[in-house]
């Protein structure tokens, strides 16, 4: 048993892992684009997938699954085993990559998009599954624990050999951080021999969630004193959601009086709109707290104040109507860390005024234009955007606590819930410091003894 991998390893985009079960069977878990400083390499399938019988997707974003569309092109035709809410997102998300990416050819994007479904076997959470091997002497097991992460994510359970030897191996996907809107935090699982875990905020811990909830409300109240607008770049699945959750519970809360019942709330992504309707879809993923509210005939992601854009006319027409009034709003578009989508338009209109407020409530990618917002704009400097400068005269805000991953704390407790601890684990998915520090924080929790690896390509 040897895992490769073809992604995250230099950063938190483009997760893809080979595991090779025997000398002719491989795995796939994931299969996503790169993006920010990493967004110009070659897409293409560039390593031999002629043992492959399978793909594992643990969740719907588009630097885990991005490139599934190059893995047909290379010859894979394989099945693809998700859970039964990512395979309801996953079409979707890759139609929509199609489109931004690749083609607008409806006729190509159709074909993909039936070769995609074809392939999808859904799989209930906590269920053991066979995978496809190439010999009859080989076993390999897996089933997928939900991870708290986006609606339908899933950390992966892989059992390879018979017993007495059987060997887990457990691939973190994305894992969510604990108290999170909506979904309920991941649980740690029994065991595993090996374990492969991200590390976005290794070196970092999110504020708490009444904290962070405070946090946005003082920042919202003072940036709408104003009359401003309140740019929030979100990604479409998972954070507009919770944002949404946290926004409809600080409106539900205020007076009737209060400044919260006049405030637009405008979501300008046609993506993030359907993937708010299938959250409401799947109510039964949701965590106690939600269906408490919706019980008691509350709408967390759908309440009066809300309003969807979806025609890039309207969208257009939106920023030049918050242009040439004098009224506060809160946007949240797309991409979460403004690498493309019509968050870049917002930012481009809107960064140069003072009034402006941008909020950052996601981990920005290095080479993004997120991450250069946050380093500039305290400075008042500037970025460009559509090849101009613009200077940034905006206050520039970021609430870690909002973050979809786990935090440093929520990376350690994942292994240490275990009852029996990995005897390897290998550290993905994060930037160099970050692995680093959570790998120093996983020998003092755990040991010397057990192997600790900073993954490579």
């Amino acid at each position: 048993m040897r895992i490769k991998h073809h992604g995250a390893v230099n950063g938190v985009t483009g997760s893809c892992h080979e595991l090779h079960i025997s000398d002719n069977t491989s795995i796939l878990i994931d299969c996503g684009l790169f993006q920010g400083e990493d967004a110009g390499v070659d897409l293409s399938i560039d390593f031999d997938i002629s043992t492959v019988t399978a793909l594992v997707v643990t969740h719907c974003h588009i630097d885990h699954v991005g490139r599934i569309p190059y893995l047909f092109a290379a010859g894979f035709t394989g099945p693809i085993f998700t859970s039964v809410a990512s395979a309801s997102l996953l079409p979707l998300v890759i139609e929509d990559a199609l489109k931004v990416g690749v083609t607008r050819d409806q006729t190509i994007i159709n074909a993909c998009l039936e070769l995609l479904k074809k392939r999808i076997i859904k799989v209930e959470f906590n269920t053991w599954f066979e995978l496809p091997v190439n010999n009859n002497h080989e076993l390999a097991k897996a089933r997928l624990q939900r991870a708290g992460h986006i609606l339908g994510s899933a950390y992966v359970e892989i059992d390879i050999g018979k017993k007495p030897s059987i060997h887990r191996v457990v691939f973190s996907g994305d894992l969510g951080a604990p108290y999170t809107p909506l979904l309920p935090s991941p649980k740690a699982p029994y065991k595993a021999d090996t374990l492969v875990i991200e590390s976005t905020y290794g070196d970092k811990n999110h504020q708490g969630r009444k904290h962070r909830t405070q946090t946005l409300k003082n920042i919202i109240e003072k940036a709408v004193s104003d009359n401003g607008v309140v740019l929030i770049p979100a990604f479409s699945i998972g954070r507009t959601q919770e944002l949404l959750y946290e926004l409809e519970q600080l409106i539900h809360h205020s007076g009737k009086q209060s400044p919260w019942r006049s405030i637009e709330v405008i979501i300008d992504s046609p993506m993030a709109a359907n993937f708010t309707q299938q959250y409401r879809q799947f109510k039964n993923l949701w965590d106690v707290e939600a269906k408490q509210r919706v019980a008691s005939g509350r709408h967390p992601l759908n309440f009066e104040s809300l309003h969807t854009i979806d025609s890039h006319k309207e969208h257009l027409a939106v920023i030049n109507y918050l242009r040439s009034r004098k009224q506060p709003a809160i946007i949240l578009a797309a991409s979460g860390m403004c690498t493309g989508g019509r968050i870049v338009n917002y930012l481009d209109a809107f960064l140069t005024d003072k009034t402006t407020d941008v909020i950052f409530v996601g981990y920005q990618g290095r080479g993004t234009l997120g991450r250069d917002i946050q380093t500039y704009g305290p400075k008042n400097g500037y970025v460009e955007i559509n090849d101009k400068k613009v200077n940034i005269n905006a206050k520039i805000h970021t609430i870690s606590g909002y973050s979809a991953h786990a935090d440093q704390n929520g990376l350690i407790k994942f292994v240490t819930g275990m009852r029996k601890k990995p005897i390897h684990i290998k550290l993905v998915h994060g930037d160099e410091s970050a692995k680093q520090a959570l790998a120093e924080k996983y020998i003092e929790a755990l040991g010397s003894e057990i192997k600790i690896e900073i993954a490579k390509g």
